[in-house]
């Protein structure tokens, strides 16, 4: 019999945080749970990234409500996940106009959109607290293609495409004015990088992407806000020694004629030491590995993820 998920026996609640980050920003962050961003502009709110549910979306609105009554009338997806997207639509009641994402992450809901929720409903029963609020996928309503501006009065939120990574749709958004940047998942801190929809190969280059917009404060996809230069600088280098370490694992196990379970054994004994007790790692590990091997194998795109598939590779290499 397989071991279930590592995820589904992750059952307790995380502290959450809500950090002011500058007159217009905040971190709402939850000890290696998906963090969540806010700008607070002259005449509205933008979220960055919602929660699993909009049940969930509630606390992030709470915390809102304690600075301004301002209404929330956007929601920037940095990538298409369910978990972060599909609480989209409890905003609709606090002035929701528009959700903002990539033609690149639009294209992802239409290809896989189905079959991630199903797969991340699965995989997280605590995230997915709430389940049955949700209405259905979450579509963007405004998309485009490498970069765009959105002004919140005389704020401006700089929306940007700066390549590949944690997928391939990811987008970041940028206070020029502040140095603040909102990574999504193509950072991550203190927590594992989620890799089964990635591009590996491209990844450190778009993190030198990010590093040259020289950002003073970063909220990563996961993990605490980074509040100064230096540790903005420790959270690229951790993200990128993560998703280096697991591709070059899998690019030997490759050239060494290994199968899948073998390199996942080779990944361990590489990366254990340095990432083994930061949060999600048991969970992300066998969906990395799998990714990491069919990208190293020479397969380009990720193949999607399904509830039968996630079971199937689960048993493979944790049962």
């Amino acid at each position: 019999m397989s071991k279930a998920f590592a995820s589904q026996a992750d059952l307790a609640e995380r502290r959450v945080s809500f950090e002011k980050l500058s007159d217009n920003a905040y971190a709402f962050t939850a000890e290696g749970d998906p963090n969540t961003g806010i700008i607070i502009g002259d005449d509205g709110v933008m979220i960055i990234d919602a929660t699993a549910t909009p049940v969930m979306a509630q606390s992030v609105v709470a915390k809102i409500r304690e600075i301004t009554d301002k209404p929330i009338k956007y929601v920037l997806l940095t990538h298409y996940h369910a978990v972060r997207v599909l609480g989209a639509s409890g905003y609709r009641q606090h002035g929701l106009e528009q959700v903002i994402a990539s033609r690149d992450t639009y294209d992802l809901i239409a290809e896989r959109g189905v079959q991630d929720m199903a797969s991340e409903i699965g995989r997280f029963p605590r995230l997915f607290n709430a389940v049955e609020s949700i209405p259905g996928l979450t579509w963007p309503t405004l998309t485009f293609r490498g970069e765009m501006s959105l002004w919140l009065g005389g704020l401006e939120v700089q929306i940007k495409q700066l390549g590949r990574g944690h997928t391939k749709g990811d987008t970041v958004a940028w206070l020029p004015g502040q140095k603040i940047l909102f990574s999504g998942d193509l950072v991550e801190f203190e927590a594992a990088c989620y890799t089964g929809d990635a591009y590996l190969a491209d990844w450190p280059q778009t993190l030198d992407n990010l590093a040259a917009l020289e950002p003073e404060i970063l909220v990563p996809g996961r993990g605490p806000a980074l509040l100064t230069a230096d540790s903005v600088g420790k959270g690229l280098a951790y993200t990128r020694a993560f998703v280096s370490a697991l591709y070059r694992c899998a690019r030997e196990a490759v050239s060494q004629g290994m199968d899948l379970k073998a390199a996942m054994a080779h990944t361990r004994t590489a990366m254990d030491p340095d990432f083994a007790q930061v949060f999600i790692y048991e969970h992300c590990l066998p969906f990395d590995v799998t990714r990491a091997f069919d990208e190293a194998s020479g397969l380009r795109d990720p193949r999607i993820w399904t509830a039968e598939r996630d079971k199937e590779m689960w048993t493979l290499l944790q049962g």
